[in-house]
């Protein structure tokens, strides 16, 4: 069956300018490609981490032939310092990058951004389709900065105290060796490490379920803003790009 478009009309464009939707580049590449390499390295992590924690492979033929442990762990290490040269980057663009950059993240002093954190939080209990953020919304920005920076800073140093420890005495050892003994010894810094991880599965499970249900319910272009940076919106939704002027 054929579908009826309407041709545009600029007329009743103006007269219903609530009616249609607009284009807005939101997010710069530099967020876009974090956000990627953020999500490939730290699926890297988790499960290198996880066989690390646990090996369950049993290669055949002589120890000295096979270095599944030694290969696993390179790919450990070296996803983790992508990792943290993504976060630090990511931190820079927050300064420099635009407004969207940083909208949603908690401006506690501000009672605006606790206003829009209740009114988020009571839209998703009520299933309500609520207002379009062209940035992150409250609720999103608390959970970006609880989850991605929180877990990021305390997996980079737990990580790099226990990188440490192939190397006693070096560079790396004396910047952040400190941490073992403050957590306990090498055993709990280890448990600690291997605790945050899983908090970044809870928060990806959360994240792709939140970002498919916005992307539905709002017919924002959620989803694909992520690669091409574009999001849709209509009059009256909020724009965080003067929100956090």
């Amino acid at each position: 069956m054929a579908s009826l478009i309407r041709a545009h009309d600029p007329a009743d464009m103006e007269r219903y300018s609530h009616r249609y939707y607009r284009r807005r580049y939101v997010w710069q590449w530099p967020i876009r490609i974090f956000h990627w390499v953020n999500a490939l390295s730290v699926a890297t992590l988790f499960s290198s981490g996880l066989y690390i924690a646990s090996p369950v492979m049993a290669p055949a033929g002589e120890a000295f032939g096979n270095n599944v442990m030694g290969t696993v762990r390179m790919v450990h290490f070296s996803a983790a310092f992508i990792f943290l040269v993504s976060f630090l980057w990511r931190i820079y663009w927050f300064y420099m990058g635009n407004n969207y950059a940083r909208s949603g993240f908690p401006m506690i002093w501000k009672g605006q951004w606790w206003s829009d954190l209740g009114r988020q939080a009571s839209d998703y209990l009520r299933l309500g389709r609520g207002h379009i953020h062209l940035g992150h919304n409250a609720l999103g920005g608390l959970a970006y900065t609880l989850f991605v920076i929180g877990l990021g800073w305390a997996q980079i140093f737990t990580g790099l105290a226990l990188y440490s420890e192939s190397n006693p005495g070096g560079r790396v050892d004396r910047l952040f060796g400190w941490i073992l003994p403050l957590l306990g010894g090498s055993m709990s810094a280890r448990m600690f490490h291997h605790l945050f991880a899983w908090g970044f599965v809870v928060f990806a499970i959360l994240h792709v379920y939140i970002v498919f249900y916005d992307g539905l319910q709002y017919r924002n272009g959620l989803v694909g803003s992520m690669v091409s940076g574009e999001k849709f919106y209509k009059e009256g939704d909020l724009d965080h790009e003067s929100w956090l002027s």
